[in-house]
């Protein structure tokens, strides 16, 4: 496994940090919870999708539960949705960004790490996408609800972007920080114009309500 450079160590700090708090935001706002409940989410959240990769590619202990760094912020953006619900949502466009950050960065990352683990590209592509979007899915589910990346157009598709750009960076032999930065930027631009201009994958065409029904034999 190659060693994350410290700005992209960073950048993956801050996105652990943004999804703990976003993961628990959402909580909050999907059920009512108690602290212990809030920040478990937002760290589940956080951490759920790296950790998802790391058992699938056999990387133990996880690389969440080795660096404390990880779980400490991820913890931290919890107790701060918890304790700052109400004031938080005044910056949730900032919040938004931040996710739109974690997002990129884990994509890159856990397809670098599939990658470096001896998968394929398809596999190393599909875990960067796990990796990015699997904790914000248990977190949904857990609270019953539709996951986000099933719902929300371009979610998925951003990070199988990032993904598949770093899978593509590394077979070619060139993969480095700027590299990096470029297949989770991609990632990011194509999020937020996502969110910008309310852009969506099609979906399936809708059976009316008003469609009449066939008419049966009178008896």
């Amino acid at each position: 496994m190659r060693p994350e450079p410290l700005p992209l160590f960073a950048l993956d700090l801050t996105g652990t940090f943004a999804f703990g708090l976003n993961g628990a935001l959402t909580a909050v706002r999907a059920v009512r919870l108690d602290l212990v409940g809030v920040v478990v989410l937002g760290m589940i959240t956080a951490l759920g999708g790296g950790f998802i990769r790391d058992v699938l590619i056999d990387s133990l202990p996880p690389a969440t539960l080795l660096e404390w760094r990880y779980y400490t912020l991820a913890a931290v953006g919890g107790l701060l949705a918890f304790a700052l619900s109400r004031h938080l949502r005044r910056i949730e466009a900032a919040i938004t960004v931040l996710d739109a950050i974690g997002l990129s960065i884990f994509a890159v990352i856990g397809a670098n790490k599939a990658l470096d683990s001896g998968l394929g590209v398809a596999p190393s592509i599909l875990l960067g996408v796990v990796t990015a979007v699997g904790g914000g899915t248990i977190r949904d589910t857990l609270v019953r609800e539709i996951p986000t990346v099933l719902r929300t157009g371009l979610y998925a598709v951003p990070a199988l972007a990032g993904a598949a750009l770093t899978v593509l960076f590394l077979r070619a032999d060139v993969y480095g920080l700027p590299a990096a930065l470029a297949a989770a930027a991609v990632c990011f631009l194509i999020r937020v114009l996502g969110l910008r201009y309310r852009l969506n994958v099609p979906e399936p065409p809708e059976t009316s309500s008003r469609e009449k029904a066939p008419r049966g034999t009178d008896s």
